[in-house]
């Protein structure tokens, strides 16, 4: 199949989605605005990409003729557009048919209702999509609000892991340190202070007669909330036990996986509507802590391959590290099972294919 997806190239969703896609044999083209370059993760040589001359935002409306013209050179089986905002309208202008959006989170859960325009908006572009597809069933249903559609119809698409590359391997570890770490954007949706002061609390209320034990707390990602997080550790004088350790390309992510002893899941708002971090950890099988956004809920199975903590809730996440750490049992156990859910549900081949039938259903091509 010729799949032309509309999406950013700075994204590890987009490339991930568009080499597989090109992996399995189909011919996939990429279009990005221009200030949505390619950057720490690489495209497969076989994708093909168009940059859309006029950056975002504004090139949302402007390479609409652009965009035209590289659909009439391409004419690709099904068109793909990435986020029901942004991308979303792009895609709508065109007026190309069959086309599928993909929702992220925050496009369908925030965005809409921070104004009334904006709510019209994505409205009129989920309208305008011959087909909706999700990562979730949770993100499912707050799509179908929207628009008042049934849940059921809007496509199931997880953002699974390659189990073959995300595996628990055989590492040398100090028993007498603990490794806790996350890895996330650092912004504010994603409640990483959280992670921070359930680190102070386990520190200061759990650990106090423990001096031969060491905490280490690693941070992967960047994000404009970094300074005040580098602050929050400071005041809290955990300068020695909490390591900012950037952004890492997701080839490189199971090796850091495999460091920790515990992951955590931070998030605050419900438009986390999957959480791939955290079913990476899982595929490692590295016990998770996660708050009860909707994603993490519907990925841990409610509690039953992971813990559920409420959400800012640092004490109850201090606790339940402090749990594992004295339960090894229980944590080679929890393991076990979060691989078992992730090979059940979340294995990544078997999502691209999911993908691929939708693609086909749509353009009636086998």
């Amino acid at each position: 199949m010729r799949i032309l997806l509309l999406a950013s190239g700075n994204d590890i969703h987009s490339v991930r989605w568009a080499n597989q896609l090109s992996e399995n044999g189909n011919e996939v083209h990429l279009c990005y605005s221009s200030n949505h370059k390619p950057s720490v993760d690489k495209f497969s040589k076989d994708v093909y990409l168009h940059e859309l001359l006029v950056p975002a935002p504004y090139g949302y409306y402007m390479n609409v003729l652009q965009l035209k013209t590289i659909i009439s050179s391409v004419r690709p089986d099904v068109l793909n557009a990435h986020y029901s905002s942004g991308y979303g309208t792009l895609g709508r202008l065109v007026n190309f048919s069959p086309y599928l959006i993909s929702v992220y989170g925050s496009d369908v859960y925030d965005f809409p209702y921070s104004s009334k325009r904006n709510m019209k908006l994505i409205k009129k572009n989920l309208n305008a999509a011959s087909a909706l597809a999700s990562t979730s069933y949770a993100m499912a249903n707050q799509t179908s609000k929207l628009i008042g559609c049934l849940a059921s119809d809007i496509y199931i698409t997880p953002f699974g892991v390659e189990v073959e590359k995300f595996y628990k391997k055989s590492t040398k570890k100090n028993i007498n340190t603990i490794i806790i770490g996350s890895i996330k954007k650092l912004s504010p949706k994603y409640g990483i202070k959280y992670g921070i002061l359930a680190i102070y609390y386990l520190i200061n209320n759990f650990l106090g007669n423990q001096q031969d034990l060491k905490i280490k707390y690693y941070i992967y990602g960047e994000g404009e909330e970094k300074s005040s997080l580098e602050k929050l550790v400071n005041e809290c004088n955990l300068q020695d036990i909490v390591e900012f350790k950037g952004r890492v390309p997701n080839d490189i992510v199971p090796d850091a996986l495999n460091e920790l002893d515990i992951f955590l899941g931070t998030s605050v708002l419900d438009s986390e509507s999957f959480g791939v971090a955290i079913v990476e950890a899982m595929a490692c099988e590295v016990p998770v802590i996660v708050s009860d956004v909707d994603g993490f809920k519907e990925v841990v199975d409610y509690g039953e391959a992971g813990i559920l903590v409420p959400r800012k809730d640092y004490k109850a996440m201090a606790k339940e590290i402090y749990n594992l750490f004295k339960n090894p049992e229980l944590c080679h156990k929890m393991g076990k099972a979060e691989r078992k859910r992730v090979i059940e549900k979340f294995n990544w081949i078997d999502n691209v294919k999911e993908m691929e039938r939708v693609y086909q259903s749509l353009s009636g091509k086998k």
